[in-house]
């Protein structure tokens, strides 16, 4: 029995941080009914790449997922929502704040059917403060939330993440949330409403970049692919031109490192001694670091610092990271047969647990394919009940 079995969510998101927070309760077990517009659905089924006509994008995000389309422009579409939600355990949704009010199904109209629900809310401001009508997407919280003022080159080159990690770490947040409020209902029988900006999540991501400003009142930059407070942490060029990522966290790694160089007088070199020391000459060993690095290829330096135990790796591009063995070995890569697209393959969940484990258990689903099996079993409706909302252009 997985986690989250008999958990019933009403699924009201769309693109990627709401459908991302239901794919993981979906992942571990929870019944994730995704309600959708007629005739189009979710916007991302409209994103590319396709693959026999549906949407990558969308089938990477909405596994274990049912999809029924109902018209929440029609008050009698929103009445039918609401009959679902009364029966639920919880509803996720990431549209503006204020949106669900003017539907009637804000989580203060929603308490009144279903006091023991969990409404988990995931937007770009949240619903409190002067931004939290505005619309937002990735790149705004990316750009506003500091985390693309420390990615980059160099000071003043700012870079937008590659992942939608605005997006990603809200629906990531946001299940955190549900289970959280879950585990909470547990003891109290009550449900609650749970509130998560993208904004605050970019915030809290920052690592040490506030501690530092805070601390010396410097503005952090970027610093390429470079470490602000630990060194040697980077990529450096070998022999051959080939580029090699190591890491070196404590002195133990140093020393070793240090030895695979045949550099051990460095070791004792007291403008080295200490990370500290190593980060306040960085000028001084940047240069040191690179003459000793193009004595060997990249092949050499990486098998000789994979033996020695230092953290070492190529830069992987994506054709790499879905053939490497540990990502196999790992089962990260799954490959599932969809009705439509045929063989399709995605990342799994990294969440790996001794006797529950998650996963994939259903592909995405095509539009609207559970609708009549959902109305009928979830809410009792009739063949001819189901056929009126269909008349009535509802379904």
């Amino acid at each position: 029995m997985l986690p989250l079995e008999g958990i019933k969510v009403i699924d009201l998101t769309r693109v990627l941080s709401g459908p991302y927070c239901t794919m993981i309760l979906g992942d571990f077990g929870a019944e994730i009914i995704k309600i959708e517009t007629p005739g189009t659905g979710d916007d991302s089924r409209a994103y590319g790449p396709y693959q026999n006509g549906e949407s990558a994008y969308y089938m990477s995000i909405n596994r274990n997922k049912k999809s029924i389309t109902i018209d929440t422009r029609n008050p009698k579409g929103c009445d039918l929502v609401r009959e679902m939600i009364a029966k639920a355990d919880m509803v996720v949704e990431n549209f503006k704040p204020g949106t669900m009010e003017k539907l009637g199904m804000g989580y203060e109209d929603l308490i009144k059917i279903n006091p023991e629900l969990i409404y988990v809310a995931c937007s770009g401001f949240g619903h409190t403060g002067p931004f939290s009508k505005r619309p937002a997407y990735d790149a705004i919280v990316q750009a506003m939330g500091g985390i693309m003022s420390i990615t980059g080159q160099g000071p003043g080159e700012y870079t937008r993440v590659g992942a939608s990690v605005g997006d990603i770490t809200a629906g990531l947040f946001s299940a955190l949330g549900a289970i959280l409020a879950l585990y909470e209902k547990q003891k109290t029988g009550k449900g609650q409403k749970v509130d998560v900006a993208m904004l605050d999540c970019q915030v809290a991501i920052l690592e040490n970049a506030i501690a530092r400003y805070c601390v010396s009142g410097e503005i952090p930059q970027p610093k390429g692919n470079r470490h602000a407070s630990l060194t040697p942490f980077e990529d450096f060029t070998c022999k051959d031109g080939e580029k090699v990522m190591i890491a070196i966290g404590n002195n133990g790694l140093w020393k070793k490192f240090l030895t695979v160089a045949d550099r051990p007088e460095l070791y004792e070199d007291p403008r080295f001694a200490q990370n500290k020391d190593r980060t306040g000459n960085y000028e001084i060993i940047k240069p040191i670091l690179d003459e000793i690095f193009l004595m060997k290829t990249g092949q050499e330096w990486y098998d000789a610092l994979v033996e020695a135990g230092v953290p070492v790796t190529f830069v992987s591009t994506i054709d790499k990271v879905v053939t490497n063995d540990q990502v196999l070995a790992r089962n990260m890569i799954l490959e599932v047969e969809q009705p439509k697209a045929g063989l399709f393959k995605m990342a799994n969940t990294p969440i790996k647990m001794s006797r529950t484990q998650g996963g994939l258990r259903t592909p995405a689903p095509l539009l609207g394919a559970d609708t009549e099996t959902v109305l009928k079993e979830f809410l009792g409706k009739t063949e001819e009940e189901i056929e009126n909302l269909k008349n009535e252009q509802i379904l």
